[in-house]
């Protein structure tokens, strides 16, 4: 088990030096001088003065290796850079609003794998039945209607008809607990809705394909009661594909998590790289990029040592 952690964390460090090489790559791969391109408004040519300031801020003069080696070395330490509106540290932008999007983002997989899991494996042992039926039509619903339009509609029913909810908002946790995970619950659920719609489908035919395995067959004939075939036979096995497309699916919520945080004015990194984006702040884009490439590493790498624990197949394949 040591030998393959290590040698996925190896894999893993050489994706990350890879996405942060690329990253820096970016830079110089756009056509035309950055710097005019980030200064340049309404096709006007900027001023070259501003332009060779911007150059001089972003490092643009120096030879490609030694702003390799400058860019490098500040990741090491923690810096990413400023922002060309206000100079404020993008680094503690992100350190920020992370946490935000994490939150937003663990607390929908969790919402989503206590009931897509259990649901998923509900359906997979009553294939063809009536339960199996209604979770698949409910699983069609959450997979066709867009996540926007679900927060919309929570908005409208529990916010503004019941008043069980704020409608949107965010308070610290340090601050309010409990008015914290009020206001975390309904973009939560809307992300899961979607999410343990996919978790279910897949649950049900991962569960469903290892029903037809021979040791399964053998644990029947061998006389074990179902609820142990269940859960120490067809559940253990039947997780892989779940963990997968689980770990999957949240990596990309770090950047897609755009419009829930708009529609419930979610103060989160996806929301962040929106207004980056539409002020061209090509250095805090970059920075968030950046984190969220990484990140997406760091979930894979989560997964293949999950896989390990799950299935003892794995680490010695």
């Amino acid at each position: 088990m040591l030998g393959y952690a290590l040698t996925r964390v190896a894999v893993a460090l050489g994706l990350i030096w890879a996405v942060v090489t690329l990253v820096f790559l970016f830079i110089h791969l756009v056509p035309g001088d950055p710097a005019e391109l980030l200064l340049a408004q309404g096709g006007v040519a900027p001023d070259p003065a501003a332009v060779a300031e911007l150059r001089d801020k972003l490092g643009l003069d120096q030879p490609i290796l030694a702003q390799y080696l400058s860019h490098v070395g500040g990741l090491l330490k923690g810096d990413l850079g400023s922002s060309l509106l206000d100079d404020h540290p993008i680094a503690e932008e992100i350190a920020l609003r992370l946490p935000r999007t994490l939150e937003l983002i663990f607390a929908a997989g969790l919402i989503a794998t206590l009931f897509g899991v259990p649901l998923g494996t509900l359906a997979g042992l009553r294939a063809g039945g009536v339960v199996d039926r209604i979770l698949a039509a409910a699983t069609g619903l959450g997979l066709s209607i867009p996540v926007f339009v679900v927060g919309t509609i929570a908005i409208l029913i529990f916010a503004q008809k019941l008043r069980l909810v704020p409608a949107g908002g965010y308070v610290p946790f340090s601050r309010d607990p409990a008015q914290h995970l009020l206001l975390l619950l309904m973009p939560a659920t809307t992300i899961a809705v979607g999410l343990g719609a996919v978790m279910l489908r897949v649950t049900r035919s991962s569960v469903l394909e290892v029903l037809e395995r021979d040791y399964v067959r053998a644990a029947h004939a061998k006389g074990l009661t179902p609820r142990r075939i269940v859960l120490h036979h067809v559940v253990r096995n039947a997780l892989i594909p779940v963990v997968t497309v689980l770990a999957l699916h949240m990596g990309s919520l770090l950047g897609g998590t755009v419009l829930v945080e708009f529609v419930f004015n979610w103060p989160g990194l996806s929301g962040e790289l929106v207004r980056a984006v539409e002020q061209r702040d090509y250095p805090e884009v970059i920075g968030i990029v950046l984190v969220i490439s990484v990140a997406l590493v760091i979930t894979n790498l989560v997964v293949d040592l999950l896989y390990a624990v799950i299935d003892p197949r794995v680490r010695h394949g």
